[in-house]
């Protein structure tokens, strides 16, 4: 039986120093872009070569949950679609190394590349699917998620609306709970709307960052102006004073939907069945924040399925996302992980 059954985009993370003016020159001007797979693998060679080198790491929200909670001694698959490439092999290998079970259909074109770039202090991610956006319903097992104890998707194939659809039903027909990751703020601004339709009609928890909230709730009262907070305090007190309440209406009555919302250094809140959980946590100076929420939702969900109460799904998220930010993406040493296993089997 697989505990988590995780289906998203199959990407590999390159983590790189870069000066800011080169990026410019290569059009990676944004916090976040899609590239063409031609400047993917233009910058992927010009950097293989360049001093100080590259991290490279299998990497997609779905794909950093299964093997988080692999890490953490919880069953978990991951399917998707990767190219037959190097690449391929990397994420692949990766996986299996973790414990992860990979179903992996091959596409046509190159497996997903996502550069992460540390610029003086600053993120800049450039992102180019590939492959994995050739994942469809076809590729979908119906046994697999048959099998499962919740599945978790990525909120990056929303988009592929009939994949998505056939998921839900699969998994709610069986009464199996489903995690959406929201997975961008571009994403929530678009699909605020589905979002809801689906946590009104299928066991859904829903992550989302402290960012993608805000949006959220913007577009569930249709502002047309949009809200900007630049401190994360300010974010946080906005979410407790102003957000929650309305979210809280919508768990109220039901054991779904839960909604969690990741505050990074600041903790985690959580509502379910129309109450509201506060876990705070401590802040730590990251090496890369890149593929921390995708720990903490592998955590919280992997206490979840163990029956932990609410506050200690949330509390096992922080501590577990505050160990990834000390590597690149989630290139973490299952034995670093160890002592969190334990506390999953108490």
């Amino acid at each position: 039986m697989t505990e988590l059954f995780c289906i998203g985009n199959a990407i590999v993370d390159v983590f790189a120093s870069a000066d800011p003016a080169w990026l410019d020159r290569q059009g990676i001007t944004a916090p976040v872009q899609h590239i063409s797979r031609e400047k993917a693998q233009r910058i992927r060679e010009e950097l293989s070569g360049a001093a100080g080198g590259i991290v490279v790491s299998s990497g997609g929200v779905a794909a950093n949950v299964a093997k988080v909670a692999a890490m953490l001694n919880m069953s978990a698959a991951f399917v998707g679609c990767t190219g037959s490439d190097d690449l391929a092999a990397i994420f692949e290998k990766e996986l299996r190394a973790a414990g992860v079970v990979p179903f992996l259909t091959a596409g046509k074109e190159r497996t997903g590349l996502c550069f992460a770039f540390n610029c003086g202090g600053e993120t800049r991610i450039a992102a180019s699917p590939g492959a994995a956006l050739e994942f469809t319903e076809a590729d979908v097992q119906e046994d697999l998620i048959a099998g499962a104890e919740a599945v978790v998707l990525d909120g990056y194939i929303l988009d592929r609306r009939p994949l998505v659809q056939q998921i839900l039903q699969l998994a709610s027909r069986r009464g199996i709970p489903i995690a959406l990751d929201a997975a961008s703020v571009f994403q929530i601004r678009e699909k605020t709307e589905e979002i809801l339709h689906y946590s009104r009609n299928y066991p859904l928890i829903v992550f989302m960052n402290a960012d993608e909230s805000i949006v959220f709730y913007d577009t569930i009262r249709k502002s047309s102006k949009k809200t900007e907070i630049a401190g994360e305090q300010e974010k946080e007190t906005m979410i407790l004073q102003e957000i929650c309440p309305v979210l809280k209406c919508i768990t109220e009555g039901e054991i779904f939907p839960i909604i969690v919302i990741k505050l990074g250094g600041r903790g985690a809140v959580v509502l379910a069945g129309g109450n509201i959980y506060r876990e705070e946590t401590f802040t730590i100076i990251p090496r890369n924040t890149v593929g921390a929420g995708d720990a903490f939702c592998a955590a919280f969900l992997a206490a979840w399925i163990r029956g932990k109460p609410i506050r200690e799904c949330a509390a096992l998220g922080n501590k577990v996302a505050r160990k990834i930010l000390e590597v690149p993406g989630t290139r973490i040493k299952s034995n670093k992980l160890k002592s969190f296993a334990k506390m999953l089997r108490k």
